[in-house]
């Protein structure tokens, strides 16, 4: 027997106790927000700090979701050659060494070379963890253990700005988050050895057919996409853009709190959403609306009821543990799984990129936030439609197989 097949049988044979499993996703799903979420309440003084102009800045505001897409589409190639585990474990790495190093180098293009790097990190780990939930063997159930990492990372993104209202110094609410970080790194550095090559199995037949020919694929990225851009535009310019129309700073930074808790709550809920009922399909739209709602506020009533908006927003970005949710829901083997996430989140993320940046330059170029707002109102429309095409049920791997039938 060969290195690399004793090495595969070691990763089948093994079990993770429950507790161990827990933990592991509980340490990694904290670090997947936190690094991005907390660098919005102190943009401006980064800014300030590092002698960049806004326009500059606002590539920050726009990176996590190009690298996110850029590495998520790396991730699947990576993990098929060196195993799930140890691809995650050098996610891990990555963000702990970014966010250990970046505040601290004084200049804006180490500053970005480091953001980089965290956020490659993320990224491998955002497509892989859904397939490493459904590839290891453990004792705690698939729905708990989706249900903790989207919880866990709702929470990521909640406490990530709660760092600004601790501490003062932008150094500081930056580097705190590389502690979570080495602690995951900890935890999960035993367990490579102990599951060895931890390849994503699945059969050849689904897993082989280019995942772009699926159509729920297709829809899934969509609803993904334009959840996540939504949710980048509220971390990049929520603050500002209520700063901007008389809300107090503390203020829009509870906002920005509120959103991620809702999202702690949505990530318990959707993944026994998914597993329990029968007919997805209003759950996207109705949280698609409430989404539109929040802008509306935002746009119409800034200075009414900011907290409320805020509370509407996050309510709607429930939208992304149901997102997360559907990629283990609508596949059966854990390739396909992988493959899935490694189609939707690369591109997602590269949609939620792109959009945070263009609304950086749009209220520049327009003067201000209610043409970006309208915009925000209108693609929440498109996503409940995106949305209840993907929660139709539809087992992808199906869809995959029915594809390779040849014709007659």
């Amino acid at each position: 027997m060969t290195e690399q097949s004793s090495q595969d049988s070691a990763a089948l044979r093994a079990r993770l106790g429950a507790g161990v499993t827990l933990g592991a996703i509980v340490m990694l799903a904290l670090n997947l927000r936190a690094g991005v979420s907390s660098l919005a309440p102190v943009l401006g003084q980064v800014r300030a700090a590092l002698g960049v102009s806004t326009s500059t800045a606002g590539l920050l505001t726009a990176l996590p979701g190009l690298c996110f897409a850029l590495m998520g589409w790396c991730a699947v190639p990576l993990a098929r050659k060196l195993g799930l585990t140890p691809t995650l474990l050098c996610g891990v790495l990555a963000i702990a060494a970014g966010l250990a190093l970046r505040p601290w180098l004084g200049s804006f293009a180490l500053f970005f070379l480091c953001t980089v790097v965290v956020v490659a990190g993320i990224a491998v780990a955002n497509v892989l963890l859904p397939a490493w939930i459904k590839n290891t063997r453990s004792a705690l159930s698939p729905v708990v253990a989706m249900s903790a990492y989207t919880a866990v990372l709702g929470l990521s993104g909640a406490v990530g700005p709660l760092s600004s209202l601790l501490l003062r110094d932008w150094q500081l609410v930056l580097v705190v988050w590389a502690l979570p970080a080495v602690i995951a790194l900890a935890w999960w550095l035993p367990l490579a050895p102990r599951l060895g090559r931890d390849v994503p199995r699945g059969t050849q037949v689904s897993g082989g057919k280019p995942m772009r020919t699926s159509p729920t694929a297709w829809y899934l990225l969509g609803f993904f996409g334009l959840q996540s851009a939504g949710a980048y535009v509220q971390m990049g310019w929520l603050p500002q853009m209520l700063a901007d129309r008389g809300v107090g700073a503390d203020v829009a930074a509870w906002a920005l709190i509120l959103i991620g808790s809702m999202n702690i709550l949505g990530g318990v809920l959707m993944p026994w959403l998914c597993a329990r009922m029968r007919n997805l399909v209003p759950v996207p739209i109705a949280l698609s609306l409430i989404t539109a709602i929040g802008w509306c506020g935002v746009l119409w009533q800034p200075t009414s009821a900011p907290l409320l908006w805020g509370l509407l927003l996050g309510i709607g970005g429930m939208c992304f543990p149901l997102a997360l949710a559907l990629l283990g829901q609508r596949t059966r083997s854990p390739l396909v799984t992988a493959r899935l996430s490694g189609f939707v989140q690369p591109g997602g993320y590269l949609m939620a990129g792109i959009l945070p940046f263009l609304v950086g330059v749009m209220s520049v170029a327009w003067g201000g936030w209610t043409q970006v707002l309208v915009l925000l109102i209108v693609l929440s429309l498109v996503m409940a439609w995106c949305g209840a095409r993907a929660c139709r049920p539809v087992v992808v791997d199906e869809e995959l197989a029915q594809r390779t039938k040849p014709r007659t």
